[in-house]
């Protein structure tokens, strides 16, 4: 696996991979790698003849200095899954590289009205920072397909948003929610779980498989949401959102139909826990 920490290492790679007619597939991510991510590389080597990955800890995604400050770094391990996944090329650059200027006077991206709402709604300018940390990226690495999964799936829709918009040459996949065997959607966060909150996480996403089955059979939307967070709360969780909204454009419902989605956001002790499950509905 080829280590780079320069743009134009980067981008020599790519276009010597390009002269030779290779397709070239890029899965961003801010490290302390888990089983999702490597799924995302596994992904991509099915659409692309290379695999080029990143680590970056996006400062401008975070408006907490502390969780900034806090995020697992596991460089070591993570450079050896993604040698172990056959990556080609990692690209690992400084805050400086990224945002010369300081993050003050670094041009951004805006996503209008999908980022609003659900992680947009409490997180001011978290998506201002992924937007611009994604475009910038793929303006670096100039991939022809970007991978990204569907735990995340605000962010995943944002990211196809501003491709769409701003004319980016790029198919963007995604990818299916990783899971543990009891459920719990795999995420960076889960190790911040005590013994006794891990038993408890995954009655979440129980909690949702069942408001997802009644709606999908007709029950109102309010009143089952209203009842699971009713139960979530007594189960020990603090209930951030739990909202049923169209997967197209994530804009809130309140009656069903075609294209749903639910999406949830729970603190269990210190971890906010968040994802989302599409509602199928019955024929």
């Amino acid at each position: 696996m080829i280590i780079a920490n320069t743009i134009n290492e980067v981008r020599q790679q790519v276009l010597n991979w390009r002269q030779q007619g290779l397709k070239v597939a890029f899965v961003p991510t801010m490290g302390n790698l888990h089983q999702g991510h490597l799924t995302l590389v596994k992904t991509a080597k099915q659409h692309a003849d290379k695999i080029v990955a990143s680590i970056f800890v996006n400062p401008m995604q975070f408006n907490d200095a502390n969780d900034l400050a806090n995020y697992p770094k596991t460089m070591d391990a993570d450079q050896q899954a993604l040698i172990h996944e056959q990556t080609d090329l990692l690209y690992i650059p400084t805050v400086e590289q990224i945002y010369p200027k300081g993050l003050e006077q670094q041009s951004a991206v805006e996503v209008p009205t999908i980022t609003e709402g659900l992680c947009g709604g409490n997180r001011p300018g978290h998506f201002r920072g992924v937007s611009t940390v994604v475009a910038k990226l793929f303006n670096i690495v100039q991939p022809d397909v970007a991978c990204f999964g569907e735990k995340d799936f605000q962010q995943l829709q944002v990211i196809k948003t501003m491709v769409e918009d701003l004319s980016f040459p790029i198919e963007v996949i995604a990818v299916a929610t990783c899971r543990e065997q009891d459920g719990l959607a795999m995420s960076s966060r889960n190790t911040h779980l005590t013994q006794g909150e891990r038993v408890i996480a995954p009655e979440l996403k129980q909690c949702m498989d069942l408001v997802a089955a009644n709606i999908a059979e007709g029950c109102n939307i309010k009143d089952e949401l209203d009842k699971a967070k009713m139960h979530l709360t007594e189960l020990g969780f603090k209930v951030d959102y739990l909202e049923v909204r169209r997967e197209k454009d994530l804009q809130l419902v309140n009656k069903i139909e075609p294209g749903l989605r639910l999406f949830a956001a729970a603190y269990l002790g210190k971890p906010r826990l968040i994802d989302n499950i599409a509602i199928k509905l019955s024929k």
